[in-house]
């Protein structure tokens, strides 16, 4: 067990992921989450901390500080992106992005797909450094991102006990997918809902999907990104038919791929070496015009000249 939570991983790999979950932070303040500043101007006595606010506790959000978290978490997951003191920046932001978050889910909804992208920030920082385009392998690194495998998983295995906890087998032959469908539905889903049974299978399927999903860490290593790319395309279907995203949970799932292979800041940073209107290749040099080779002229009264005899 401890030999399979410390795999070693190449140190690009680190990087590169550090950067994107970094990078989502800004995205969701930006894109996904700027709902979270309007909770400044509600009245205190709506704020029902969850039972981990209770538990520390934490203040009550007023305008200065969902302001102050704002900028500071912006600036701080942009700097944190660079990858420089991962541990310093890194602890900063998880616990910035940590307090963001029980003021977002603390008015009476709370999302699940957020918990494996908290891990992802929880265990970066202790990761240490790494460079895109790093061969060499981490074992503090891999650690990092099999954490974050498993609160991917957890994800989907405990949804799923949640589901049959509170809603008992009869869940699956529910209108869930029904209701969702009326309240969010896309026109793929209108089409989708018309088929008879199709809803009440598609609620068998999730369940059972749900509960297979630890399978990814036993297939074998050949079949496990085939495993991956299902994950996305349940999400895309997801996506397509009820508009749930799940992006942070999407974000937290890169950790089963190889991102090493994508180095894109090697990218840029040969784009930037370009300048716009010059030719970054070498000159050619001109090459030398062949002559055509010539057949040495041979005197006739040369023996090579004679003709040979005939042979009888």
């Amino acid at each position: 067990m401890p030999r399979w939570l410390t795999e070693p991983v190449p140190r690009g790999r680190v990087a590169a992921f550090r950067t994107l979950v970094y990078l989502f932070v800004v995205a969701d303040l930006l894109v996904f989450t700027p709902w979270v500043r309007d909770k400044a101007s509600i009245p205190g006595e709506l704020y029902q901390p969850l039972f981990v606010g209770r538990l520390l506790p934490l203040p009550t959000p007023t305008p200065l500080l969902v302001n102050i978290l704002f900028w500071a978490l912006l600036l701080l997951a942009l700097a944190a992106a660079t990858g420089r003191a991962p541990r310093a920046l890194g602890w900063a932001v998880f616990l910035l992005y940590f307090e963001w978050m029980v003021i977002a889910m603390s008015y009476g909804k709370v999302d699940h797909d957020r918990f494996g992208f908290l891990v992802a920030l929880a265990v970066l920082p202790t990761a240490g450094r790494a460079r895109h385009g790093d061969r060499e392998n981490t074992e503090a690194g891999g650690w990092a991102l099999r954490v974050t495998q498993i609160a991917v998983v957890c994800t989907y295995f405990l949804a799923a006990w949640a589901k049959l906890r509170f809603g008992g087998i009869e869940w699956t032959t529910g209108s869930v997918l029904a209701r969702a469908i009326i309240r969010r539905g896309t026109d793929l889903a209108d089409l989708i809902a018309q088929v008879p049974y199709l809803l009440i299978a598609a609620q068998i399927g999730i369940i059972a999907f749900e509960l297979l999903s630890p399978v990814v860490f036993v297939v074998p290593a050949r079949w496990r990104q085939a495993v991956v790319a299902f994950f996305y395309s349940f999400h895309l279907v997801t996506i397509a038919t009820i508009t749930i995203s799940f992006a942070p949970h999407l974000v937290a799932m890169t950790s089963f791929l190889e991102l090493e292979r994508l180095r894109p800041i090697d990218r840029l940073r040969r784009l930037a070496r370009r300048r716009p209107g010059r030719n970054t290749e070498p000159p050619q040099q001109p090459q030398a015009r062949a002559e055509p080779a010539t057949a040495p002229e041979v005197a006739p009264d040369t023996p090579s000249a004679q003709p040979s005899p005939a042979v009888p």
